[in-house]
């Protein structure tokens, strides 16, 4: 049995809109998984194909209009030629062949198979398509206008475009979320993690979180001998003290280390002969409600790296230094002076023994816990709002998942706790 030339024409046809209809498939697939962040990227270092593909997903509707268009045509011709060769060659019957045959061709070898590999490869597959895409939707323009006017009229009588313009995820968290995914698969490092997670959250935290309260404070009567200042100074760990008049929370100013030492090679008779008031800066206070965000750039702006933070009556709250806020990034940061502050110790049973000031965010952070911290700041705080009372040394409390026993107490302070999983 020989085969005429026009069947194998059309065969032929068959398998080239297939083809067709395998590459748009593909293409479609993969500008929709693409990372327009890496896509960029590629267009920063030069990459023209790149470039292309901005372009396309900048008119994501016009080009989703080609593709289906163009998909639709050759899956549509195709089917007909089919149809047609089947009825030549099997009689009525044919259309029964001809809709599997095709129903088989197109869901294998059209869709499955080219969106199965873009979604695998989705950056490689839309630099790929970008060419042929570009002159697909200039010669389908015409047509593709009139249907985006047509669908987008639609959208807006059904009211469903104001809808479709609200994202239910906002840019920070969209970001975290990639950073948390990536770093479920092992491409992002948990240090990195916490670094980057820390540069998204300087907008949400509040310096009320994170500052030293003012029951830990050093500070120093502004009225003390020359000689007593410069002795509590130098045996300090740290460079600027505030200093109060009359009562501890009066600050009247900040002295700096550095300008106390200037003071001191400038005084031929040693500290006695230094005005101590007047080497000392102004006190900057600042609401304890700013974000870190916002207190990053005053401190950049004012080339300051210390402030005061007061409640909504003015009152001392605490500090904030330039370093408490670039450990929400880092981690801690220690230097050659810094006293071992013993916030958290590993036992061997596994268990943690924590300060009571310790924060909830450096605690989940270092254990990869998820603490809530929205009503307490620190561990002590938590352990309050659960239990509800100011706990006795020895209790036990359970909650998150987690054992708190209570290990030392100062007056209604908790000082020590011991943390363990519960079994």
């Amino acid at each position: 049995m020989t085969i005429s030339a026009g069947v194998l024409w059309t065969a032929g046809l068959i398998f080239f809109l297939l083809i067709i209809s395998a590459f748009l498939s593909g293409s479609e697939t993969a500008l929709t998984a693409t990372s327009k962040a890496r896509i960029l990227r590629l267009q920063q270092e030069g990459q023209r194909r790149a470039r292309w593909v901005i372009v396309l997903l900048e008119q994501k509707e016009r080009l989703l209009s080609a593709i289906l268009l163009g998909n639709n045509l050759v899956n549509i011709l195709a089917s007909a030629l089919a149809t047609r060769l089947f009825l030549e060659a099997f009689g009525e019957t044919g259309v029964v062949y001809a809709t599997l045959v095709m129903t088989v061709m197109v869901v294998v070898f059209a869709e499955v198979l080219p969106k199965t590999y873009a979604i695998l490869a989705p950056d490689v597959t839309a630099l790929r398509a970008a060419g042929p895409l570009r002159v697909l939707m200039v010669l389908l323009a015409p047509i593709t206008r009139a249907l985006s006017f047509f669908s987008g009229t639609i959208l807006r009588l059904t009211g469903l475009a104001k809808s479709a313009d609200i994202s239910l995820v906002p840019a920070h968290e969209e970001i975290r979320g990639a950073i948390d995914l990536h770093h479920q698969e092992g491409a992002v490092h948990k240090g990195d993690r916490d670094m980057l997670g820390g540069i998204l959250d300087l907008s949400d935290i509040t310096l009320e979180e994170i500052m030293i309260h003012r029951s830990a404070i050093l500070t120093l009567d502004a009225a003390l001998p020359s000689d007593d200042i410069v002795a509590a100074v130098l045996a300090s760990p740290y460079t600027r003290i505030p200093l109060w008049r009359h009562e501890p929370e009066n600050i009247i100013g900040i002295l700096h280390a550095k300008d106390l030492l200037r003071a001191l090679a400038n005084s031929p008779i040693g500290a006695s002969g230094i005005n101590i008031e007047n080497i000392a800066t102004p006190p900057w206070f600042v609401p304890e409600t700013t974000t870190l965000s916002e207190q990053l750039n005053a401190f950049r702006e004012r080339k300051a790296h210390f402030a005061l933070v007061v409640d909504e009556y003015g009152a001392l709250m605490g500090l904030v230094t330039m370093e408490d806020i670039l450990e929400e990034i880092v981690g801690s940061i220690d230097d050659e002076h810094d006293r071992p502050d013993n916030m958290l110790r590993r036992r061997p049973d596994g268990a943690l023994e924590v300060s009571g000031a310790l924060s909830l965010r450096d605690l989940n952070r270092e254990m990869g816990w998820s603490l809530p911290d929205d009503e307490a700041s620190s561990v002590a705080g938590l352990i309050i709002h659960e239990a509800r009372v100011i706990p006795d040394i020895g209790q036990v409390f359970e909650f998150h998942g987690l054992r708190f026993r209570i290990m030392g107490r100062q007056r209604n302070r908790i000082m020590q706790v011991r943390i363990s999983k519960l079994n």
